[in-house]
């Protein structure tokens, strides 16, 4: 073989090795931080004076009812809920099978809905593997890994 087919192979197994390094770091930075996600209805801050809004029926909070943190309750707000092992999340899960940013529960309207934020395992709601806007009601068992959650009065 010539010296100068040598060098090409060389050469063109260095970029692929870069390219599996960049897809890896990819990957990992998507499982740490995320997808990004855009606020449906956020809501814009009242006039002082104004009636403020009458308070919400149905569920308000989500129980944790299998797994490793059973019994801890978070209450649901106008925010939203982010769900997930990074720090920055609302309820911060010590699920190994969780992703860093794994779903978002949030309000529109009377209603509550809830978002797989592209998580590597998925985010069930019965035995129903979800996507996007799925609404949850009162008794709606969420599950993210080993963790289940309950959507609670």
């Amino acid at each position: 073989m010539s010296e100068l087919t040598v060098t090409a192979i060389r050469l063109g197994l260095l970029a692929m090795l870069w390219a599996f390094v960049f897809s890896i770091v990819g990957v990992l930075r998507s499982d740490l931080y995320g997808a990004r996600t855009v606020a449906r209805g956020a809501s814009r801050p009242t006039p002082a004076g104004a009636p403020r809004p009458a308070k919400r029926r149905g569920p308000t909070h989500l129980a944790v009812v299998e797994g490793h943190m059973r019994g801890i309750t978070v209450p649901l707000s106008e925010a939203g809920v982010l769900i997930g092992r990074n720090p920055e999340c609302s309820l911060v899960l010590s699920d190994e099978f969780a992703s860093g940013r794994h779903a978002r529960v949030y309000p529109e309207g009377d209603q509550w809905f809830i978002d797989d934020l592209g998580s590597t395992n998925g985010t069930f709601v019965g035995p129903q593997r979800i996507g996007e806007h799925v609404p949850l009601h009162e008794g709606s068992r969420v599950r993210i890994g080993t963790t289940v959650l309950e959507v609670r009065k």
